[in-house]
């Protein structure tokens, strides 16, 4: 990971802290090319946690937004699970 992207996810992790009480139900945004198995790979990052799925299509069809609403433990934890979908190929988070 370079330094930059760990800046973020420290910043990130300090902003969780100070604005959220924990656990607390955090919303995950993602955009995958539209692909069975890489919106696969996302659903599978959060098997077994009890997290709500939604897909949704772009209007071309190139692109699914996947959106993630899940009870999450600490400000750790939400991080750690970026850095795991993060290397899935062609993701984007926000």
């Amino acid at each position: 990971m370079d330094k930059k992207t760990e800046e973020f996810y420290i910043r990130l992790k300090e902003e969780l802290s100070n604005t959220s009480e924990w656990p607390t139900e955090y919303l995950y945004k993602f955009i995958v090319p539209t692909d069975a198995r890489k919106i696969e790979e996302v659903e599978n990052a959060f098997d077994n946690m009890g997290a709500v799925i939604k897909t949704h299509q772009s209007k071309a069809g190139k692109y699914t937004s996947v959106s993630i609403n899940v009870m999450m433990e600490s400000p750790a934890d939400v991080v750690e699970k970026y850095i795991e979908v993060s290397s899935i190929e062609g993701i984007i988070s926000f």
